[in-house]
């Protein structure tokens, strides 16, 4: 009955395909180049519209990709060449994803998660931040960012971050100053804290490459468009002065902009005592854990010349397994890294097709026409711009970087004036940070606005107005000292 309620979800990205493959191809694009684009926007839009999960989904194209291989992948010269066996390379296509380095950077960084909610080490730094700081609303906001900051580098799902381990700690505080949802009390303290829960969440989402699975997602179209890649030192250093800036900003900012009516109390310290005392004190696991977080950053930020990042990662896994951190069933039932494994080394290796196939840089170059005469700066202003503001019509950030990503890779590429690492950290940039936008843009979104605590109107308003801050700052950091460290 759900399927046949839904037929339109699962019916919307065969129309697309049908639709697609029926236009005649652009000039100078290959008919085999058009035919692929059309299964890649089938594709998006059974992102966007998840009639099954987005594994699934994107397994589903590939399948078709391969299956339909001489005229979807290869071209006619292709297929004419002695000895070109199209089955071979066509599967050799189907599974590239899998071994691409970012895959396991963040299968490795899930497990981090894991090992932060098994030994309680999570849940322990946010408290305590809490406990330190929650005696004034204003530093109840720092708290929050702090704890997402000191959580972000190993927890790349920012949903789990965010709804599974953030969440679930503040919307304890309101209560205990009588702030009640869905009523005149929510913005004695609710709400500042819920809006403060979502900007820390969507400004973590930017800092770090492992905070989110986009943004590995984003490194790894641009490896496939181009081969390079950023690193998670370059994403780090890059991202700094703006990191700053808006981790000291944003509290401060949305106290004077969505102010709450209680500026002070002891009721939170209380509590996270509380609930820190009936965890006892630090044990050996957290310590454990703790020690290998820090050796893993240490690693990643200083030693990229002489580790690979995805190595690091994998070291480090392997460690916490034969300490006891996680066990071997906490890896083979992990749905959610499994998931995000499959689908983003599905979309990685439907990226590299649709560069391998000619598409990339006929788009590439149809852009660049159109932009000839600016200058690169303003070029790439106002490809960032209508990216970040594309930001309103998806729902899902995979499915956003999906889409559009490739898209401005290839413009970018087409115009070597414009700096290749520069543009790619302003656009992974833009995906965390304009997730504060709409109260659907991500995982935590729906539910910090299911709070109670954030009105409709409240949300949109304060969504435009931080996203509009973020955006400007973001765009002068990509002018004024993203192009020094890059």
């Amino acid at each position: 009955m759900a399927i046949l309620r839904n037929y339109w979800r699962y019916l919307a990205p065969l129309a697309v395909i049908v639709i697609l493959a029926l236009i005649p191809a652009p000039a100078g694009l290959e008919p085999h180049s058009w035919l692929y684009f059309a299964v890649f926007m089938g594709v998006i839009v059974g992102l966007i519209l998840e009639p099954v999960p987005g594994a699934v989904v994107a397994m589903l194209g590939i399948s078709i990709i391969a299956i339909l291989s001489p005229w979807l992948l290869f071209s006619p010269a292709q297929l004419a060449e002695p000895g070109f066996k199209f089955t071979a390379k066509a599967l050799n296509w189907a599974v590239s994803g899998f071994s691409n380095s970012v895959i396991w950077l963040i299968f490795a960084a899930f497990m981090f998660g894991t090992g932060y909610e098994k030994t309680g080490l999570g849940r322990r730094i946010a408290l305590m931040l809490v406990q330190k700081m929650g005696h004034k609303t204003l530093f109840l906001g720092y708290a929050v960012m702090f704890s997402e900051l000191l959580l972000a580098p190993v927890t790349p799902s920012n949903s789990a971050r965010g709804a599974g381990i953030i969440y679930p700690i503040i919307r304890n505080l309101p209560p205990l100053y009588h702030s009640q949802p869905g009523s005149a009390s929510a913005r004695s303290v609710g709400s500042y804290i819920m809006w403060m829960g979502i900007m820390a969440n969507c400004v973590t989402s930017a800092i770090f490459l492992t905070a989110m699975a986009p943004n590995l997602l984003l490194i790894g179209l641009m490896k496939s468009a181009s081969g390079a890649a950023l690193s998670w030192g370059q994403w780090f250093t890059g991202m700094l002065p703006l990191s700053i800036v808006l981790v000291l900003l944003t509290p401060w900012l949305a106290y004077v902009l969505y102010p709450p009516t209680i500026k002070s109390g002891d009721q939170v310290p209380k509590w996270a005592s509380e609930e820190l005392r009936a965890m006892g004190p630090l044990c050996c696991r957290e310590k454990r854990m703790l020690g290998f977080m820090v050796c893993a950053l240490l690693l990643w930020i200083f030693a990229g010349d002489y580790i690979d990042a995805a190595m690091v990662g994998y070291g480090v896994v392997a460690l916490m397994l034969v300490t006891k951190i996680i066990s071997w069933d906490d890896i083979i039932t992990n749905k959610a890294a499994w998931s995000v494994f499959f689908w983003l080394a599905s979309l990685i290796a439907l990226a590299t097709g649709l560069n391998n196939t000619g598409f990339i840089a006929w788009f590439g170059q149809l852009l660049a026409k159109g932009m000839s005469g600016y200058s690169p700066g303003l070029v790439m202003v106002v490809l960032i711009a209508v990216f970040y503001g594309l930001r309103y019509f998806f729902a899902s950030a995979t499915a956003y970087t999906s889409a559009l990503a490739p898209m401005m890779i290839a413009a970018a590429v087409a115009m070597p004036a414009i700096p290749l690492p520069v543009f790619c950290l302003m656009i992974g940039a833009a995906i965390g940070l304009g997730s504060i936008l709409t109260p659907y843009a991500t995982g935590p979104s729906p539910i910090y606005y299911g709070s109670g605590y954030l009105p409709t109107s409240d949300y949109w308003r304060y969504g435009a107005i931080f996203g509009g801050l973020f955006l400007v700052l973001l765009i002068a950091t990509g002018l004024l000292w993203m192009p020094i460290i890059l």
